[in-house]
C-alpha cells in the first residue's frame, strides 16, 4: 500500500482485514471493488474476493482474500442498507492494479522473434506448395514417356521421380498436411501480433495469397520438373515425419478412387469423347479444318508423277510384274497409256488376288472387269475440300492436275501427280507415316526426323523366286519355290535363318543339282534308282520331298509306311554325329580332296566329317520331285551366310553372296576336286553307291 492506496499486479493475489461491527453475520458478499467511485451495480467486481474461515477470529473484523483482475483503477465498495452499494466511510480505498513494467531489451526481443517466426511460417508454407506442384506436375504417364523419351538428363531425373509420383496420393496428404499447419499458425501469430481480429485476417490474406500460392505456380509452371527431382529427398522427408497422419488418409484416397489425383483424369475424358463422338462432328471438323488443311494446298503435298510407281496399260501380269507390284508396297496402282501423264485407269492389288502369273493376264483385261473411277483434283484445291471427298469414301487417292496455258496451242489438263488420304492425315498430324512395305530412304517429299539408331527395313525381292528355265535341268515353279524356302527355314532347324540366310537359302535352292526327279520304273519297283536312303548305306546328303509319294521301312521289325510332299529325311547327314556306323577311311578321303571343308576344320567351326549311316530305307513309290542338299553345299551356304552376317557394307554383301557367287564356289570347289583326283576315280556323287540315293 502506497499513500493509502493499495497496488497490485493483474492477477495477483493478497489479503485485506475488513474491520467493522458484526461482519461475519452478514450475508456474503458485501463487499467489492468497482471502477466507478460511486460503486455502480454494472461496474461491481465481487468475484474476486472471497471471506477467508479463521479458526480465532479477532472481533469485530474478517479476512477477504482478493484476487486481482485486469489493470485499472478500483474503489472498494460496500453493500450497505436497502441493497445500496457505498464507498466505506467517508474515505475512499483505491485499488490499482497496473502490470509489471519489462525490460526494453526483452520487448525488443519478442517484437523480432514474431517477426521472424512469422517469415518461417510463411516460408515453410510456399515451400509444401512449391513441392506439392512440383512433384503432381506430371502424372505417371508423362514421366514414363519421359523416362523412355527425353535427354539424358531428363531420363535421369524422370527415373529418381518416379517412385515417389507413383504413391501421388500420399505425397499430396503429406504436403497439404504440412501447408494447412503453418498456415493456422500463421493466423494465430497475426492474431497475437495485432491483437486484432480484422488486420490479421487481411495481412495474413494477402501475404499468404502472394508468397504461398501465386509465387510457387509462377516458378512450378517453368521449372517445375527440374524442382521436383532436386527436391526430392525433401519430399521423403516430409512424408516421413507426417507418416502417422498422412498415411490413413492417403489410404483412404486409394480406396475411393483407385487412382492418383492428377490431371491424368481430364485427358481420359477428353479421349473417351474423341472415341465415342462422329469423327467428324462439328468439335473435331472445326479442330483438324483449322490452320495447315485452310492455308495448304493440294500440290504443296502430293507426289511428284516422277516418284509413283505406275504400269502401262499394255503390261503382262506375269511374275516379274506380279513381283514388282508387290516390292512397291501400294494397294492402288495408276495405269497409263502411252505417257505417264495420261493416266487411263487404276488397279487396286487386291484385284489380282485370283490372277495366276503362269497365265501372263493383259492387265487391260483387268481395269475393264473391275472398271474403277479415276478421281481428279486441281492444284489449287484446299485440303480441307480433299478431305471432306476422301470422307466420302469413293476413293481413297486422287490425282491431281492443272490447266496448261502455256504456248500458242489450247489450254489442256496436265497431270502433276497423286495426293492420298495418307497425305492429308500426315499434314494433320505433322509426321510421316511408315509402314511395313516403306522405305525411310525413298520418302521424297519430307525427311523423316532424325534419330539415334538406324532404320532397318527389309525388303522382299519376290524377283529371287523366277528362275530362268535354262537354268535348272528340272523346273520349279516360283510358288513352289517360294513356298520350299518358307518351309525349310521355319520347320528345319540346320535351315534356320539364325544358320543360314534366306537370300543365301534361295540361291541354294536354285542351284540345278539341288533339283532333281526320279522317275519311277512299273516293271521294276525295286530298282536301285527308286532308292532314296538305304539301311546302313552311308550318306551326305539330305532331301525333301515336293511332289510324289515315298516308302519309308524302319527298325528291326521292318515297319513301313508312306509319307508324301514335303517330309524330309538325313537332316542327321548335315551335321554329321558321331556314330558307329561311320567310317574314319572315308572320312579321311574327304578332309585330304575338301580344301573348303578342311578350311573349316581347321578354324574349328566343323569337328568331323564322317558320313552320315541312315537306320531306315526311303523307297520312291511314283515319280518324285525332290529337294537333295549336300554337306558340301550345306557348308558352302554357312560359309555364305557368315560372310554375309559380317559384311561391314551393303556393297561388301553384293560382292559376297548375291547371284551366282555361291554357285561360282562351288564349280570352283568342284572343278578343283576333279583335277585332283585320278582319272579313274569318278566323283562321289556320279559313283553307284551315290546314284542309289539318287
Amino acid at each position: 500500500m502506497d499513500g493509502g492506496v493499495i497496488k497490485a499486479s493483474p492477477r495477483a493475489s493478497f489479503d485485506l482485514r475488513v474491520f467493522g461491527p458484526e461482519l461475519e453475520r452478514a450475508v456474503w458478499p458485501w463487499l467489492g471493488f468497482s471502477r466507478d467511485q460511486s460503486c455502480d451495480n454494472h461496474s461491481l467486481e465481487s468475484g474476486w474476493l472471497r471471506l477467508v474461515a479463521e479458526k480465532q477470529q479477532p472481533n469485530s473484523s474478517v479476512l477477504v482474500r482478493v484476487q486481482a483482475g485486469a489493470a485499472g483503477l478500483y474503489y472498494l465498495c460496500a453493500l450497505g442498507n436497502g441493497g445500496l452499494w457505498t464507498a466505506l466511510g467517508d474515505w475512499k480505498t483505491q485499488l490499482d492494479i497496473q502490470p509489471q513494467p519489462q525490460p526494453a531489451a526483452a520487448s525488443i526481443l519478442a517484437v523480432w522473434g514474431q517477426i521472424l517466426l512469422l517469415a518461417v511460417l510463411l516460408l515453410s508454407s510456399a515451400l509444401f506448395n512449391l513441392l506439392h506442384l512440383s512433384v503432381l506436375w506430371l502424372d505417371p504417364l508423362e514421366l514414363h514417356i519421359i523416362r523412355h523419351c527425353g535427354s539424358e538428363r531428363e531420363k535421369k531425373s524422370a527415373k529418381s521421380l518416379e517412385p515417389i509420383r507413383k504413391r501421388g496420393n500420399l505425397v499430396l496428404s503429406s504436403l497439404v498436411l504440412g501447408s494447412v499447419l503453418a498456415n493456422s499458425a500463421l493466423g494465430v501469430l497475426f492474431y497475437l501480433a495485432f491483437d486484432a481480429i480484422l488486420p490479421a485476417i487481411f495481412v495474413c490474406a494477402a501475404l499468404m495469397f502472394l508468397i504461398c500460392e501465386i509465387l510457387p505456380y509462377t516458378i512450378c509452371s517453368r521449372y517445375g520438373f527440374a524442382i521436383a527431382s532436386r527436391t526430392s529427398w525433401l519430399t521423403c522427408l516430409f512424408i516421413i515425419i507426417t507418416f502417422p497422419v498422412s498415411l490413413p488418409v492417403a489410404l483412404v484416397l486409394d480406396l475411393a478412387l483407385r487412382q492418383d489425383i492428377s490431371t491424368c483424369y481430364i485427358r481420359e475424358k477428353i479421349l473417351d469423347m474423341l472415341r465415342s463422338s462422329d469423327p467428324y462432328r462439328e468439335f473435331v471438323k472445326e479442330e483438324f479444318s483449322r490452320g495447315a488443311l485452310r492455308t495448304k494446298v493440294v500440290e504443296d503435298i502430293m507426289t511428284n508423277l516422277n516418284d509413283c510407281f505406275m504400269l502401262s496399260a499394255g503390261a503382262v501380269l506375269d511374275f516379274n510384274t506380279m513381283s514388282e507390284i508387290m516390292q512397291c508396297g501400294h494397294t492402288r496402282i495408276p495405269v497409263y497409256e502411252d505417257e505417264k501423264s495420261n493416266i487411263v485407269d487404276i488397279v487396286y492389288v487386291k484385284d489380282l488376288a485370283m490372277v495366276d502369273p503362269e497365265d501372263c493376264t493383259p492387265l487391260n483385261t483387268i481395269t475393264k472387269f473391275y472398271n474403277h473411277p479415276l478421281h481428279f483434283v486441281f492444284n489449287d484445291t484446299k485440303l480441307d475440300a480433299v478431305l471432306e471427298e476422301f470422307k466420302k469414301g469413293k476413293s481413297h487417292m486422287a490425282m491431281v492436275q492443272k490447266v496448261n496455258n502455256e504456248g500458242d496451242g489450247d489450254p489442256f489438263y496436265e497431270v502433276m501427280g497423286l495426293v492420298t488420304l495418307g497425305d492429308v492425315i500426315e499434314e494433320i498430324i505433322k509426321s510421316e507415316i511408315l509402314d511395313e512395305s516403306d522405305d525411310a530412304d525413298l520418302k521424297v517429299k519430307k525427311k523423316p526426323p532424325t534419330v539415334s539408331f538406324p532404320i532397318e527395313r527389309k525388303k522382299e525381292d519376290f524377283s529371287f523366286f523366277k528362275v530362268p528355265d535354262i537354268d535348272l535341268k528340272v523346273k520349279i515353279s516360283p510358288q513352289l519355290l517360294l513356298a520350299t524356302q518358307r518351309f525349310l527355314s521355319r520347320e528345319v532347324e540346320l535351315f534356320n535363318p539364325s544358320r543360314v540366310s534366306e537370300s543365301v537359302l534361295l540361291h541354294l535352292l536354285k542351284q540345278s543339282s539341288v533339283n532333281q526327279e526320279v522317275k519311277f520304273n512299273e516293271n521294276d519297283k525295286l530298282a536301285p534308282e527308286h532308292y532314296l536312303y538305304q539301311r546302313n548305306q552311308p550318306v551326305d546328303y539330305f532331301i525333301l520331298v515336293l511332289q510324289g509319294r515315298v516308302e519309308v521301312e524302319i527298325g528291326k521289325e521292318g515297319l513301313k509306311f508312306e509319307n508324301g510332299a514335303f517330309t524330309y529325311y538325313g537332316v542327321s547327314a548335315l551335321t554329321v554325329p558321331s556314330s558307329v556306323h561311320q567310317s574314319p577311311a572315308t572320312s579321311n578321303k574327304w578332309s585330304q580332296r575338301d580344301p573348303f571343308s578342311r578350311d573349316l576344320l581347321e578354324s574349328g567351326e566343323n569337328a568331323s566329317l564322317s558320313l552320315y549311316c541312315p537306320d531306315y530305307t526311303v523307297r520312291a513309290l511314283n515319280d518324285l520331285q525332290v529337294l537333295k542338299v549336300t554337306r558340301l553345299q550345306y557348308l558352302n551356304a554357312l560359309m555364305a551366310s557368315k560372310i554375309q552376317n559380317s559384311s561391314p557394307s551393303p556393297e561388301n554383301f553384293e560382292l559376297k553372296v548375291m547371284p551366282t557367287s555361291q554357285a561360282k564356289l562351288l564349280n570352283k570347289q568342284n572343278s578343283s576336286t576333279c583335277t585332283s583326283r585320278s582319272k579313274s576315280q569318278t566323283s562321289e556323287e556320279d559313283s553307284p553307291e551315290r546314284n542309289a540315293g539318287v
